[in-house]
């Protein structure tokens, strides 16, 4: 037994420690498996796994495997997936726009007058230079909107 570690407080945990020990010994010895109650048998089993080799990597072939089962595997219904998929999205979206117009009745008396004090007053150059930032996004949009539009490159 290792004498190096203090006994515990708890009388049930130094029974268990005590098992794992005896446990520990009795696999290191060879000892007879049979002996000692179940609480050490289960230590010794889990002992002996633990000290046996990772299972071997992947197969050679698992490449040529993989590519097999997925030449047989029936095909998915690509279109039905992605259908659901944007109606979940969209529904997320709308109970997301809800809940934050929600939040907004609730709550915005409180803090949207703290959020006046940061917009630019009308008659100052940051609000012409928001417009005009404004306008250029709104160009690029509808110009990147325009059928038969090419790529460079």
């Amino acid at each position: 037994m290792n004498h190096d570690i203090p006994p515990f407080d708890d009388p049930a945990q130094e029974r268990e420690w005590q098992a794992q020990e005896r446990a520990l010994r009795a696999e290191r010895l060879g000892l007879d498996p049979s002996n000692g109650d179940g609480r050490v048998r289960r230590y010794r089993l889990m002992a002996r796994a633990l000290r046996e080799p990772l299972p071997s990597a992947l197969p050679d072939d698992f490449a040529q495997q993989m590519a097999a089962r997925v030449a047989t595997a029936p095909a998915r219904d690509e279109i039905g997936d992605s259908r659901s998929e944007f109606i979940l999205m969209g529904l997320l979206g709308v109970v997301l726009v809800v809940a934050a117009g929600v939040v907004t009745a609730d709550y915005g008396a409180a803090w949207l007058p703290a959020f006046r004090l940061l917009l630019p007053q009308p008659s100052s150059s940051a609000t012409e230079w928001l417009l005009a930032l404004g306008g250029c996004v709104a160009a690029t949009w509808l110009l990147g909107l325009r059928p038969g539009r090419r790529l460079a490159g």
